[in-house]
């Protein structure tokens, strides 16, 4: 992975087809992770979605090796009727990786892998929906607040998981306003790319 590298250039992002975000310029390398910042509404979940693929840039490109991205937001995208470890090999089969009992491990999930997850707690099923970046074997992470939901030990259990993947040359883009104790994580404040909004563009500001 060590030419690893998600580049996004002179990127503007829009959410009801009006700009939240202009002129987002960065470079993220192998083994390094990456925090956005700001305000609430400011645009890191339309910028994020933009940068998985999900909906197009208005202007700009980002550019990463093809298949390399595993997403996560705020949805955990499991199968209630499944048990934890059918959820993380149905995964497992998707991404053609054999890494369940590996993701059963990093969070802790091994005593409840029988469990239907529909019977897990809030927390537990965020922590089976983050399992499943293990799974995909992706080694870019792009994560809009993945630790809503966890407990202290969850988090830290989390930071431990992020900071093992950085070490084996994988890449973690989030938004969070938890420390996660990536303490050589660079910030990047969305502040200065905030657009301004032309009076003539009317959109819903949810859920940006």
């Amino acid at each position: 992975m060590s030419a690893l590298e998600l580049r996004a250039e002179n990127l503007t992002v829009t959410r009801g087809g009006a700009a939240v975000l202009e002129g987002v310029s960065f470079r993220l390398h192998a083994g390094r992770a990456l925090i956005l910042r700001g305000p609430n509404g400011i645009g890191k979940t339309t910028l994020l979605r933009t940068l998985a693929g999900l909906q197009p840039a208005r202007e700009g490109h980002v550019s990463m090796p093809p298949e390399a991205m595993a997403y996560a937001a705020h949805l955990d995208g499991i199968k209630a009727v499944l048990t934890v470890e059918e959820n993380l090999r149905f995964w497992a089969s998707v991404f053609e990786t054999e890494r369940v009992e590996e993701a059963l491990d990093a969070f802790e999930l091994k005593g409840l892998r029988t469990r239907p997850a529909g019977l897990l707690s809030a927390g537990q099923k965020r922590r089976l929906g983050l399992a499943r970046l293990v799974v995909t074997g992706r080694p870019i992470w792009v994560l809009d607040e993945p630790t809503v939901s966890l407990d202290a030990a969850a988090v830290e259990m989390f930071g431990k998981v992020i900071r093992a993947h950085l070490a084996q040359g994988g890449m973690a883009l989030l938004a969070t306003h938890i420390e996660l104790g990536l303490e050589e994580a660079e910030r990047l404040e969305l502040g200065p790319f905030k657009a301004v909004v032309k009076p003539d563009e009317h959109f819903d500001e949810a859920f940006l």
